[in-house]
């Protein structure tokens, strides 16, 4: 199965879960959600279930995943990588580089 870039939930019960993979996905839609009658929620469900049936791209489906929980306020957003961090900290005021551009 696809993964992809991690996502961390949290559900309206103040538990949370980081969810990369239409299997993880299927269990965070079991969780407590704040409107599971919700039109993007209700597509997100039948999505994921298509994706693990083999009817529907596991892309698009884990787009409706993360469109339904940032609607209903549960993504939460992520740390920066370690890589990109270092980049800040070498590109932040007062740090020059070795050589000027070409």
């Amino acid at each position: 199965m696809s993964r992809f870039l991690p996502l961390t939930i949290r559900f309206a019960d103040g538990g949370s879960m980081v969810v990369s993979s239409i299997a993880e996905a299927k269990k965070a839609l079991a969780r407590a959600w704040k409107d599971k009658d919700a039109p993007a929620y209700v597509a997100a469900a039948r999505l994921v279930d298509d994706a693990l049936e083999g009817i529907c791209r596991p892309a698009v489906a884990f787009a409706a995943f993360k469109k339904a929980a940032a609607e209903q306020g549960l993504l939460r957003p992520a740390a920066p990588s370690a890589a990109l961090t270092m980049l800040d900290q070498l590109w932040s005021p007062g740090s020059k580089p070795d050589r000027e551009p070409d």
